[in-house]
């Protein structure tokens, strides 16, 4: 029995230790596999498309260096969350590079190898504490002989952390840059020398963030407005505010698209960036909006050849997409010619465009096309058709108060930016129109080729005023884009010079969802607004005229005393405006109200649904079992 016993004992002892056994070994396995399931809508967990193209492409073995002093007590524990997802979005590079790939990582102590590597290779040192040690966070690539970097991570750059590290990639092993040409009525796109006697002006020798990027991966080089000829080095030109264009650069542009050229042009019936310009130059108190050298700027002959109409007078407003502006005076008014646009307005089969949410255009202008033979209009963003309509760029300029009498809706839909693509014939059949007097001889005239050009009816879209914020962070001053503009024409670029596979990445989503429901109750209880503003506005300006021509009737000493006809029309208009005032505020009033009903029913289904539904599930998977 006792035999019997131990041998029971020692059976059970053995059969538990095999078991602990089996775990550790599977444990162990599972642990060097990685099963994922990423159910968000916008997959912000995995790679996107274009890193796996790019990554399936490499014919050359990668290393990523990551640095990171994760053993250093100096280092902020937000950011070592953050270090932490990024290594493992840099394991997910390994695994989808399947060999060409390795990634190494490094926690660079003081007085270390891997600290002097880290300084080697240009990753920045970040002093957190002004009296230890500094703190390292930044990248590496190697592939042969060249080496990118990327000096600092950062929680604030999280969206677009994917794309950072694929384009370090991309620069790696392919580090030829193609050539980019940028032609301009505005100054400093690029960039100025900083002026050591205006140290607080440095910012503004940066350049436009949109132009300084893009250098970083092309080679871009500046072409005058003056131009009589777009060298054959430039594949892609870049024309931004083509304002007062000469025949001969118009002539150069029109060649270059026929050639097979593609062209990326942004025309703008009212650049606010050219008005500042001009502002900046002149004395500000004799300077009007609209007044001095500023204008609208267009391609003229091109465009009517092409069979392209963009009215320069015209500035496209929508309701639907209108942006809450300083209007002074501590108050703020939502302004529909100063488009914040959401993917509603966006083509959703266009790669440019498939995976951007908003984009501003301000005082955007609106293309038309005539159909024309051999040629193919694409519409890329539009504004919506309830709600948006034409209104003079110059009463635009003044706000709400000078364009509201034109803020008609008229159910048609504006094109903000279109592809043209296929046959182009030239605007200039006999070449362009020489001087009097002049001896050139007139170039060559190629009459048709096939050629792709990209639209944007406003210009400053890509300034820096729209589209970014510059932050002040640990790792020193970081541009944040606050919208899509950027990554829009980056995808523009990527995809007009070749490098498809990393528009994919731009824009994947925000983690934060839009309130859909809460924005279209917004927009209708604008409208109502707008009506009732407009409606006390023409009741006031009504009575403004009774009261002049009551004053006119007037004489001498008579017109310093208010008539009983004047006293009635004035509490008249006292009595108009609490009316009109009552009725706003049962229009916002009934907006709280629509947004607090859709709250609850929101609560209701996220608190009570779905344990009723368990409940339900469960009392009729009882009765059935019972049945049976």
């Amino acid at each position: 029995m006792k035999s019997k016993t131990f041998s029971r004992i020692g059976g059970g002892i053995a059969g538990l230790a095999l078991l602990l056994v089996i775990i550790g070994a599977v444990n162990l396995i599972l642990s060097n596999l990685r099963f994922r399931a990423d159910v968000t809508a916008e997959h912000l967990y995995t790679l996107s498309k274009g890193s796996k193209a790019i990554l399936g492409k490499l014919d050359k073995d990668v290393t990523l260096k990551f640095y990171f002093s994760g053993s250093s007590a100096e280092m902020p524990m937000n950011l070592k969350t953050y270090a932490t997802q990024v290594q493992d979005l840099l394991k997910e590079y390994e695994l989808a590079g399947k060999g060409h790939v390795q990634l190494e990582a490094y926690d660079p102590k003081p007085d270390s190898d891997a600290e002097e590597w880290a300084q080697r290779y240009g990753i920045e040192p970040q002093q957190v504490n002004p009296f230890g040690q500094p703190v390292y966070f930044g990248m590496v690539a190697v592939c042969g002989e060249n080496e990118q970097v990327l000096p600092t991570f950062s929680p604030r750059t999280e969206s677009t952390l994917e794309y950072d590290i694929t384009r370090l990639v991309t620069r790696t092993v392919w580090p030829e840059k193609p050539v980019i040409g940028l032609m301009s009525s505005l100054t400093d796109l690029l960039g100025a020398p900083p002026n050591p006697m205006m140290r607080q002006r440095q910012r503004q020798n940066q350049g436009w963030a949109a132009f300084t990027e893009l250098k970083k991966d092309y080679d871009v080089r500046e072409i005058p407005v003056d131009a009589e000829k777009i060298d054959d080095e430039i594949k892609t030109l870049v024309v931004v505010h083509p304002k007062n264009l000469s025949e001969k650069a118009l002539f150069a542009i029109d060649q270059f698209v026929i050639r097979g050229g593609r062209l990326v042009v942004c025309v703008d019936p009212f650049s606010v960036m050219d008005m500042i310009a001009n502002q900046s130059q002149q004395n500000p108190m004799m300077m009007q909006v609209g007044g001095g050298q500023v204008g609208p700027s267009t391609l003229g002959k091109l465009f009517e050849a092409w069979g392209i109409t963009f009215d320069t007078a015209k500035v496209v407003a929508d309701m639907a997409a209108a942006t809450k502006l300083n209007a002074g005076n501590g108050r703020a008014e939502e302004n529909p010619a100063f488009l914040s646009l959401s993917d509603k307005n966006m083509a959703k089969g266009d790669l440019l465009t498939a995976q951007l949410t908003q984009v501003m255009l301000p005082f955007s202008g609106a293309f038309t096309f005539k159909e024309t033979a051999g040629l193919t209009f694409t519409p890329v963003i539009t504004s919506s058709k309830d709600n948006s309509c034409l209104v003079d760029q110059m009463n635009a300029q003044f706000g709400m108060s000078a364009m509201r009498t034109q803020l008609n809706p008229d159910n048609t839909e504006r094109v903000l930016a279109a592809r043209l693509s296929g046959t182009f014939n030239t605007a200039f059949p006999k070449g362009p129109a020489q001087e009097e007097g002049s001896t050139n001889a007139v170039p060559t005239v190629l009459a048709s080729g096939t050629g792709t050009v990209m639209l944007f009816a406003d210009s400053d879209f890509l300034a820096d005023q729209f589209c970014v914020q510059v932050l002040n962070t640990l790792f020193g001053s970081m541009v944040q884009p606050i919208n899509d503009n950027l990554s829009l024409f980056a995808n523009t670029i990527e995809q007009f010079a070749g490098r498809e596979e990393l528009i994919g990445i731009r824009s994947r989503g925000p983690s934060n969802r839009p309130f859909v429901k809460v924005d279209a109750l917004e927009t209708k209880a604008m409208s109502k607004w707008q009506k009732k503003e407009a409606e006390f506005e023409a009741a006031l300006q009504e009575t403004q005229q009774r009261l002049q021509a009551l004053q006119k009737q007037k004489s001498g000493s008579e017109r310093l005393i208010l008539s009983k006809e004047q006293q009635a029309e004035i509490a008249q208009i006292r009595k108009t405006q609490a009316e009109t005032r009552k009725q706003l505020k049962g229009v916002r009033k009934e907006l709280t109200g629509d947004i607090d009903r859709l709250g609850t029913t929101l609560k209701v289904i996220n608190i009570a649904l779905v344990p009723l539904l368990v409940i339900v599930f469960g009392i009729f998977h009882g009765v059935r079992r019972k049945a049976r």
